[in-house]
């Protein structure tokens, strides 16, 4: 039986930078328990294991989720090219592409997540992977809408465990203080997903429409679904499993340290650490935890906002940006929402403030989408969607860092939550798309007045919030509760 993300085994050497003092209380302590009593944060050691693990993870996962998001929202710049008039799709029937796909999202991603928390994950992300990959790529030969419907409904099913598997294999790995930058990091992704598919679609459109009998858009899904295909394969061969099972790039000794300082960061004992959920009192867990509910509104009025993102084009061409201009002018959006992503969660993690960040982040994007449906001048509209999209994509990954470190163990049930968090919340999508018909363009009010309150009472949930988790009652689980008394019994241990 393979290892997994909660097999904690005990093994009888000590991590190698640690200074053991030679006490009475200290011979009474052995292999991981050993190396958490005497373990000093931030040693020269761990540094360099961080910058290992970000090395190994970081740029592999990102290029992943860029082409996640290529593969997703490519619709929107293949429906730009024509795709609509050559399949003979009206607004509610490409509306229906959108929500297919999020419909299979919700159906698979917790139990995508549950599986993950078993297995490797360096096999089981890079396959599901390769399975998008064909089918975004297959996409290109449909010749109806029930065929690009059926793809657009697996697609959503293999996709469905990647981002939340990414937020729980990162947990797995890093420290509170740690976790919220590598998030924006790997969230940057998606704005440069989005700037990246503009500059893609638009040269494959131009330069080979008509190429082999083929229109611009199949070719584009063609190019993008086998570009997926590679990265799925060279992932293999680079992403790290989980500290304990990561054998053939960590020496023993590093093992240890990526354990022992996570257990000391969550404030458990190793014994703690170690106990299991099963997939039911996982699940059971999570929902019986109110906290779950709140972070899941959180991310869904978040991610339902974001559903604008798949008619930039169209609303772009409404302003009188045509052709591959259209989809050109999408570059300057996502390149502005990269920036916020690089800059506002890093001053988050250095202020260890998740709730005002996030309410000032949906506050910005509240006033944009005011300002765009009451007026109609289009650079102004233009400078405001800049705005809008930056506010909504950096508060995406500070709801789910804050949703790990208020709920870190046990180990299965951050998996679900991260997991009912992130399902539920792109439900969102199912109706976000129906915000946006041809038929109200070229201002789009009702969209951007929907958006606007969306936007609006998520920040003011998120500034409640920690009142909230004050209030709410708990329903904690037997086996929940054994774990909750080893992280009192860490606090205790740390005291002394």
């Amino acid at each position: 039986m393979s290892e997994t993300a909660s097999d904690f085994k005990l093994p009888q050497k000590m991590v190698q930078n640690l200074d053991v003092p030679k006490s009475p209380a200290s011979l009474q302590l052995d292999g991981l328990d050993l190396a958490l009593h005497n373990y000093v944060p931030d040693t020269i050691e761990e540094k360099r294991l961080v910058r290992k693990v970000d090395l190994w993870m970081i740029p592999m996962l990102w290029w992943m989720c860029v082409l996640c998001y290529i593969d997703r929202n490519n619709i929107g710049n293949a429906d730009a090219a024509g795709m609509s008039e050559d399949l003979g799709l009206d607004s509610s029937k490409y509306s229906m592409l959108i929500s297919i796909f999020f419909i299979a999202y919700l159906i698979m991603e917790t139990p995508s997540n549950l599986i993950l928390s078993r297995v490797r994950p360096s096999w089981y992300v890079p396959t599901i992977m390769v399975i998008w990959g064909v089918i975004c790529a297959a996409m290109s030969q449909v010749q109806s809408y029930s065929g690009i419907l059926a793809c657009r409904f697996f697609l959503g099913a293999f996709e469905a465990g990647f981002l939340p598997g990414v937020m729980f294999i990162m947990s797995s790995w890093y420290k509170k203080s740690e976790i919220g930058k590598r998030f924006s990091i790997f969230f940057t992704a998606l704005c440069f997903a989005g700037a990246c598919a503009g500059l893609i679609s638009g040269a494959v459109i131009a330069g080979l429409d008509g190429a082999l009998g083929m229109q611009g858009w199949r070719w584009l899904f063609v190019i993008e679904g086998v570009a997926t295909v590679f990265f799925g394969i060279m992932a293999k061969f680079v992403l790290l499993d989980y500290p304990q099972t990561s054998t053939q790039r960590l020496t023993a000794a590093e093992r240890d340290l990526a354990i022992v300082r996570l257990i000391h960061d969550r404030n458990t004992t190793t014994a703690m650490a170690a106990k299991r959920l099963s997939p039911w009192q996982a699940i059971r867990a999570a929902v019986c935890d109110l906290r779950t509910y709140v972070f899941t509104v959180l991310y869904m009025l978040d991610n339902g906002s974001t559903t604008v993102s798949y008619f930039i084009p169209t609303i772009l061409k409404s302003m009188g940006y045509q052709g591959t201009n259209a989809q050109w002018m999408t570059v300057p959006i996502w390149s502005v929402g990269t920036v916020f992503l690089l800059v506002m969660p890093q001053i988050a993690d250095r202020t260890g403030d998740r709730r005002w960040h996030v309410t000032a982040g949906l506050g910005m994007s509240f006033v944009s989408a005011v300002v765009c449906f009451q007026v109609k001048h289009s650079i102004t509209r233009y400078a405001m969607l800049c705005f809008y999209i930056s506010g909504l994509y950096f508060t995406l990954p500070l709801i789910l860092t804050w949703a790990a470190e208020t709920m870190p163990l046990p180990a299965e049930k951050r998996a679900v939550v991260i997991a009912i968090s992130n399902s539920i919340g792109n439900l969102s999508a199912v109706y976000g798309s129906r915000l946006w018909p041809t038929s109200d363009g070229p201002d789009y009010e009702r969209g951007f007045i929907a958006v606007a309150c969306f936007t609006g009472v998520c920040a003011l949930l998120a500034a409640v919030a920690p009142l909230l988790f004050e209030v709410l009652p708990r329903f904690p689980s037997r086996a929940e509760m054994e774990v909750a008394e080893g992280q009192n019994i860490g606090e205790r241990e740390e005291s002394v």
